[in-house]
Protein backbone atom coordinates (compact mmCIF):
# COMPACT_ATOMS: atom_id res chain seq x y z
CA UNK A 1 0.00 0.00 0.00
CA UNK A 2 2.80 2.40 0.89
CA UNK A 3 4.54 1.69 -2.42
CA UNK A 4 1.35 2.38 -4.40
CA UNK A 5 0.70 5.63 -2.56
CA UNK A 6 4.27 6.85 -3.09
CA UNK A 7 4.29 6.41 -6.84
CA UNK A 8 4.43 9.48 -9.08
CA UNK A 9 0.92 8.98 -10.42
CA UNK A 10 -1.61 10.00 -7.77
CA UNK A 11 -3.97 7.06 -8.25
CA UNK A 12 -3.93 5.47 -4.79
CA UNK A 13 -4.18 6.88 -1.27
CA UNK A 14 -4.63 5.66 2.29
CA UNK A 15 -7.67 6.76 4.25
CA UNK A 16 -8.41 6.26 7.92
CA UNK A 17 -11.69 4.99 9.26
CA UNK A 18 -12.38 6.83 12.50
CA UNK A 19 -9.48 7.93 14.70
CA UNK A 20 -7.44 4.72 14.55
CA UNK A 21 -4.68 4.15 12.00
CA UNK A 22 -5.35 0.42 12.41
CA UNK A 23 -8.57 1.00 10.49
CA UNK A 24 -6.87 2.66 7.52
CA UNK A 25 -7.50 1.31 4.02
CA UNK A 26 -6.21 1.72 0.49
CA UNK A 27 -8.50 3.40 -2.02
CA UNK A 28 -8.46 5.30 -5.30
CA UNK A 29 -8.01 9.07 -5.39
CA UNK A 30 -10.33 11.41 -7.25
CA UNK A 31 -7.60 11.70 -9.91
CA UNK A 32 -8.25 8.05 -10.83
CA UNK A 33 -11.55 9.12 -12.35
CA UNK A 34 -15.22 8.60 -11.73
CA UNK A 35 -16.12 6.03 -14.38
CA UNK A 36 -15.06 2.42 -14.80
CA UNK A 37 -13.15 3.22 -17.99
CA UNK A 38 -11.27 6.11 -16.35
CA UNK A 39 -10.34 4.00 -13.32
CA UNK A 40 -9.29 1.11 -15.55
CA UNK A 41 -6.90 3.37 -17.45
CA UNK A 42 -5.49 4.97 -14.29
CA UNK A 43 -4.92 1.69 -12.47
CA UNK A 44 -3.53 0.13 -15.65
CA UNK A 45 -0.87 2.85 -15.86
CA UNK A 46 0.31 2.05 -12.34
CA UNK A 47 0.34 -1.71 -12.88
CA UNK A 48 2.23 -1.34 -16.15
CA UNK A 49 4.90 0.63 -14.30
CA UNK A 50 5.14 -2.11 -11.65
CA UNK A 51 5.49 -4.69 -14.43
CA UNK A 52 8.29 -2.71 -16.06
CA UNK A 53 10.05 -2.50 -12.69
CA UNK A 54 9.85 -6.28 -12.30
CA UNK A 55 7.38 -6.27 -9.41
CA UNK A 56 4.62 -7.93 -11.44
CA UNK A 57 5.49 -10.99 -13.50
CA UNK A 58 3.58 -13.22 -15.89
CA UNK A 59 1.66 -10.39 -17.59
CA UNK A 60 -1.32 -11.87 -19.45
CA UNK A 61 -3.05 -8.96 -21.21
CA UNK A 62 -6.26 -10.32 -19.71
CA UNK A 63 -8.57 -7.99 -17.78
CA UNK A 64 -10.29 -9.02 -14.56
CA UNK A 65 -13.32 -7.14 -13.20
CA UNK A 66 -12.90 -5.57 -9.76
CA UNK A 67 -16.28 -5.39 -8.05
CA UNK A 68 -17.94 -5.63 -4.65
CA UNK A 69 -19.41 -9.06 -5.42
CA UNK A 70 -19.33 -11.49 -8.34
CA UNK A 71 -22.59 -10.15 -9.79
CA UNK A 72 -21.95 -6.46 -9.04
CA UNK A 73 -20.98 -3.99 -11.76
CA UNK A 74 -17.21 -3.62 -12.13
CA UNK A 75 -15.71 -0.56 -10.47
CA UNK A 76 -12.81 -1.00 -12.90
CA UNK A 77 -10.88 -3.68 -14.78
CA UNK A 78 -7.28 -4.65 -14.15
CA UNK A 79 -4.60 -6.95 -15.50
CA UNK A 80 -4.95 -10.54 -14.29
CA UNK A 81 -1.33 -10.80 -13.16
CA UNK A 82 -1.74 -7.73 -10.96
CA UNK A 83 -4.84 -8.54 -8.93
CA UNK A 84 -2.90 -9.94 -5.96
CA UNK A 85 -1.10 -6.59 -5.63
CA UNK A 86 -4.39 -5.07 -4.46
CA UNK A 87 -5.72 -8.24 -2.83
CA UNK A 88 -9.00 -7.93 -4.73
CA UNK A 89 -11.21 -10.96 -5.25
CA UNK A 90 -10.27 -13.29 -8.10
CA UNK A 91 -12.67 -15.70 -9.75
CA UNK A 92 -11.88 -18.73 -11.87
CA UNK A 93 -13.15 -22.01 -13.26
CA UNK A 94 -11.65 -25.45 -12.61
CA UNK A 95 -12.73 -28.52 -14.53
CA UNK A 96 -12.38 -32.09 -13.29
CA UNK A 97 -12.05 -34.25 -16.42
CA UNK A 98 -13.80 -37.51 -15.53
CA UNK A 99 -14.05 -40.82 -17.39
CA UNK A 100 -16.68 -43.21 -16.01
CA UNK A 101 -18.55 -45.53 -18.34
CA UNK A 102 -21.13 -46.55 -15.71
CA UNK A 103 -22.00 -45.78 -12.10
CA UNK A 104 -20.67 -49.22 -11.13
CA UNK A 105 -17.22 -48.46 -12.47
CA UNK A 106 -14.57 -46.53 -10.58
CA UNK A 107 -14.09 -43.07 -12.14
CA UNK A 108 -10.78 -41.90 -13.52
CA UNK A 109 -9.53 -38.33 -13.76
CA UNK A 110 -7.47 -36.59 -16.42
CA UNK A 111 -4.46 -34.74 -15.03
CA UNK A 112 -2.31 -32.31 -17.02
CA UNK A 113 1.31 -31.27 -16.72
CA UNK A 114 2.03 -27.57 -17.07
CA UNK A 115 4.47 -26.29 -19.63
CA UNK A 116 8.02 -25.81 -18.38
CA UNK A 117 7.88 -22.25 -19.73
CA UNK A 118 4.91 -21.12 -17.60
CA UNK A 119 5.66 -18.10 -15.41
CA UNK A 120 3.93 -19.75 -12.45
CA UNK A 121 4.39 -23.34 -11.31
CA UNK A 122 6.26 -24.50 -14.44
CA UNK A 123 6.23 -28.25 -15.02
CA UNK A 124 3.85 -29.01 -12.16
CA UNK A 125 0.80 -31.26 -12.37
CA UNK A 126 -2.49 -29.48 -13.00
CA UNK A 127 -6.18 -29.94 -13.71
CA UNK A 128 -7.34 -31.02 -17.15
CA UNK A 129 -8.52 -27.44 -17.67
CA UNK A 130 -8.57 -24.35 -15.46
CA UNK A 131 -8.59 -20.64 -16.04
CA UNK A 132 -9.35 -17.25 -14.60
CA UNK A 133 -12.73 -15.64 -15.12
CA UNK A 134 -12.15 -12.56 -17.32
CA UNK A 135 -14.51 -9.66 -17.86
CA UNK A 136 -17.30 -9.86 -20.42
CA UNK A 137 -17.90 -13.63 -20.58
CA UNK A 138 -20.20 -16.02 -18.72
CA UNK A 139 -18.86 -18.86 -16.60
CA UNK A 140 -20.06 -21.63 -18.91
CA UNK A 141 -18.77 -19.85 -22.02
CA UNK A 142 -15.43 -19.48 -20.27
CA UNK A 143 -15.44 -23.22 -19.50
CA UNK A 144 -16.06 -23.96 -23.19
CA UNK A 145 -13.34 -21.52 -24.26
CA UNK A 146 -10.73 -22.89 -21.85
CA UNK A 147 -11.52 -26.50 -22.78
CA UNK A 148 -11.02 -25.75 -26.46
CA UNK A 149 -7.86 -23.67 -25.93
CA UNK A 150 -6.08 -25.86 -23.38
CA UNK A 151 -7.13 -29.42 -24.19
CA UNK A 152 -8.69 -29.41 -27.68
CA UNK A 153 -12.12 -30.44 -26.36
CA UNK A 154 -14.84 -29.47 -28.81
CA UNK A 155 -17.75 -27.37 -27.62
CA UNK A 156 -20.29 -30.14 -28.33
CA UNK A 157 -18.40 -32.55 -26.06
CA UNK A 158 -18.10 -29.94 -23.31
CA UNK A 159 -21.75 -28.93 -23.30
CA UNK A 160 -22.90 -32.56 -23.42
CA UNK A 161 -20.79 -33.68 -20.48
CA UNK A 162 -20.25 -30.72 -18.16
CA UNK A 163 -21.95 -30.29 -14.80
CA UNK A 164 -21.55 -27.31 -12.43
CA UNK A 165 -20.85 -28.68 -8.94
CA UNK A 166 -20.39 -25.65 -6.71
CA UNK A 167 -17.49 -23.46 -5.65
CA UNK A 168 -14.61 -23.28 -3.17
CA UNK A 169 -12.93 -20.21 -1.70
CA UNK A 170 -9.62 -19.46 -0.04
CA UNK A 171 -7.26 -16.68 0.99
CA UNK A 172 -3.46 -16.74 1.07
CA UNK A 173 -0.90 -14.11 1.99
CA UNK A 174 2.65 -14.54 0.70
CA UNK A 175 5.07 -12.86 3.13
CA UNK A 176 7.89 -13.00 0.58
CA UNK A 177 6.05 -10.82 -1.92
CA UNK A 178 3.59 -9.17 0.48
CA UNK A 179 0.76 -10.12 -1.87
CA UNK A 180 -2.70 -11.31 -0.86
CA UNK A 181 -4.63 -13.83 -2.95
CA UNK A 182 -8.39 -14.00 -2.39
CA UNK A 183 -10.08 -16.46 -4.69
CA UNK A 184 -13.37 -18.14 -5.53
CA UNK A 185 -13.18 -21.09 -7.91
CA UNK A 186 -16.30 -22.33 -9.66
CA UNK A 187 -16.00 -26.11 -10.05
CA UNK A 188 -17.22 -28.29 -12.89
CA UNK A 189 -17.18 -32.03 -13.52
CA UNK A 190 -16.74 -32.81 -17.20
CA UNK A 191 -17.62 -36.38 -18.16
CA UNK A 192 -15.65 -37.35 -21.23
CA UNK A 193 -16.09 -40.31 -23.63
CA UNK A 194 -13.75 -43.23 -22.79
CA UNK A 195 -12.16 -43.04 -26.25
CA UNK A 196 -11.51 -39.30 -26.08
CA UNK A 197 -7.96 -38.12 -25.42
CA UNK A 198 -7.26 -34.45 -24.67
CA UNK A 199 -4.37 -32.81 -26.50
CA UNK A 200 -2.33 -29.68 -25.73
CA UNK A 201 -3.33 -26.78 -27.96
CA UNK A 202 -2.11 -23.42 -26.68
CA UNK A 203 1.29 -24.47 -25.35
CA UNK A 204 0.35 -24.07 -21.68
CA UNK A 205 0.32 -27.83 -21.09
CA UNK A 206 2.92 -30.49 -21.92
CA UNK A 207 0.52 -33.41 -21.93
CA UNK A 208 -2.24 -35.29 -20.12
CA UNK A 209 -2.48 -38.50 -18.06
CA UNK A 210 -5.55 -40.52 -17.10
CA UNK A 211 -5.27 -41.46 -13.41
CA UNK A 212 -7.16 -43.90 -11.22
CA UNK A 213 -8.73 -42.68 -7.98
CA UNK A 214 -5.94 -44.42 -6.05
CA UNK A 215 -3.37 -42.38 -7.96
CA UNK A 216 -5.35 -39.21 -7.33
CA UNK A 217 -5.51 -39.91 -3.59
CA UNK A 218 -1.80 -40.68 -3.43
CA UNK A 219 -1.03 -37.35 -5.11
CA UNK A 220 -2.81 -35.48 -2.29
CA UNK A 221 -0.07 -36.42 0.21
CA UNK A 222 2.08 -33.50 1.35
CA UNK A 223 5.26 -35.50 0.63
CA UNK A 224 4.18 -36.64 -2.85
CA UNK A 225 7.24 -36.41 -5.11
CA UNK A 226 5.44 -34.80 -8.06
CA UNK A 227 3.26 -32.01 -6.60
CA UNK A 228 0.17 -30.47 -8.15
CA UNK A 229 -0.36 -26.73 -8.63
CA UNK A 230 -1.49 -25.54 -5.16
CA UNK A 231 -5.04 -24.37 -5.91
CA UNK A 232 -5.88 -27.65 -7.65
CA UNK A 233 -5.68 -29.56 -4.37
CA UNK A 234 -8.79 -27.95 -2.90
CA UNK A 235 -10.84 -28.60 -6.03
CA UNK A 236 -9.77 -32.25 -6.24
CA UNK A 237 -10.38 -32.77 -2.51
CA UNK A 238 -13.84 -31.27 -2.99
CA UNK A 239 -14.45 -33.87 -5.73
CA UNK A 240 -13.23 -36.71 -3.50
CA UNK A 241 -15.61 -35.58 -0.74
CA UNK A 242 -18.60 -35.11 -3.03
CA UNK A 243 -18.24 -38.53 -4.64
CA UNK A 244 -17.65 -40.49 -1.44
CA UNK A 245 -14.00 -41.24 -2.18
CA UNK A 246 -13.28 -39.87 1.29
CA UNK A 247 -15.53 -41.31 3.98
CA UNK A 248 -17.35 -38.91 6.34
CA UNK A 249 -16.07 -41.19 9.13
CA UNK A 250 -12.53 -40.06 8.30
CA UNK A 251 -10.78 -38.04 10.98
CA UNK A 252 -10.99 -34.31 10.25
CA UNK A 253 -13.69 -34.71 7.58
CA UNK A 254 -15.74 -31.71 8.76
CA UNK A 255 -12.61 -29.61 9.25
CA UNK A 256 -11.65 -30.20 5.62
CA UNK A 257 -15.18 -29.48 4.45
CA UNK A 258 -15.17 -26.15 6.30
CA UNK A 259 -11.73 -25.14 5.02
CA UNK A 260 -12.79 -25.61 1.39
CA UNK A 261 -14.90 -22.47 1.77
CA UNK A 262 -12.82 -20.60 4.30
CA UNK A 263 -12.30 -17.54 2.11
CA UNK A 264 -14.66 -14.69 1.38
CA UNK A 265 -17.31 -16.05 -0.98
CA UNK A 266 -19.49 -13.36 -2.49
Amino acid sequence: AEMLCNMKSSVFEMKEEGDSQEQSYLTLTSDAGTTSDERTKAVGTVMTQLRDEGFIRGWRDELYPVSETFNSPAAFLMERAAVSVLGVMEYGVHINGIVQESRKEEPKMWIGRRSATKSKYPGMLDHLVAGGQPAGISLIDNVVKECEEEAGIEESIVRAGVQPVGAISYENWDPKTDKLTRCVLFNYDLYLPPDFEPKPVDGEVQGFMLWSMDQIKESMASDYADPIKPNCYVVIIDYLLRTGQISPDSSGYLDILRELRSGDCQ
